[in-house]
């Protein structure tokens, strides 16, 4: 083998592996999510609560996405130096190497910059169904199964969901979730848990009133 077909082989390698990956998806493309600021107070339910945002996902220099682009442009390097160049091997070793390096940097800085930029890692609280506010979208009878409709993770979902106390909720009330089990939301009225909140914040004016 010449260098010039080794050349041209990680060329060919890297090119092919880097058109594979963005069409299978390795690059993630940028998503944004909207939070626009609810109207009611907060309330606690339980040991329900949402831990803040954290930082944006860890890339490391070295990577499939930085290495397949190393290889193309390093094998492309060399091969046009081997050829149309009497440069000897181990200069045309070293700027095919610098050329690679450029290449990955360049690669690493798009995905980080640009493609990382709005990730955050996934926080199992921001999935959590406890204490989440929804919506009666079908009503729900003494002791029977409707439905709610909420928004969680930027997106919205339905849900079975049960009195907590067994009453009736009409359709169209807001509502508390205030335990999830085998799929069902258990659920109270929000105005209901919002009045017992303010009545124990009265009572307790110096401690911070929770809702069990």
């Amino acid at each position: 083998m010449t260098w010039a077909t080794f050349y041209l082989s990680c060329f060919v390698i890297g090119v092919t592996l880097s058109f594979l990956s963005f069409v299978g998806g390795s690059f993630r493309l940028p998503h944004f999510h909207l939070h626009l600021p609810h109207a009611h107070p907060p309330i606690h339910v339980g040991g329900a609560h949402h831990a803040g945002v954290g930082q944006g996902a860890e890339f490391p220099f070295i990577n499939y996405a930085t290495m397949t682009a190393f290889l193309a442009w390093f094998g492309g390097m060399g091969f046009l130096l081997t050829t149309y160049s009497t440069l000897m091997v181990a200069v045309v070793m070293t700027l095919s190497t610098i050329a690679g390096l450029v290449g990955a940097t360049m690669v690493f800085l798009f995905v980080v910059k640009l493609l990382l930029r709005h990730d955050h890692p996934l926080d199992p609280a921001d999935y959590e169904r406890v204490g989440v506010l929804a919506r009666i979208s079908s009503p729900i009878r003494p002791g029977g199964t409707g439905e709610i409709i909420f928004s969680q993770g930027g997106t919205r979902q339905t849900c079975g969901a049960r009195s907590d106390d067994g009453q009736a909720i009409a359709r169209g009330s807001e509502v508390i979730v205030t335990r999830y089990e085998r799929g069902l939301a258990y659920v109270r009225r929000y105005d209901e848990m919002a009045n017992a909140a303010e009545s124990g914040a009265s009572r307790n004016p110096s401690g911070t009133s929770r809702i069990q």
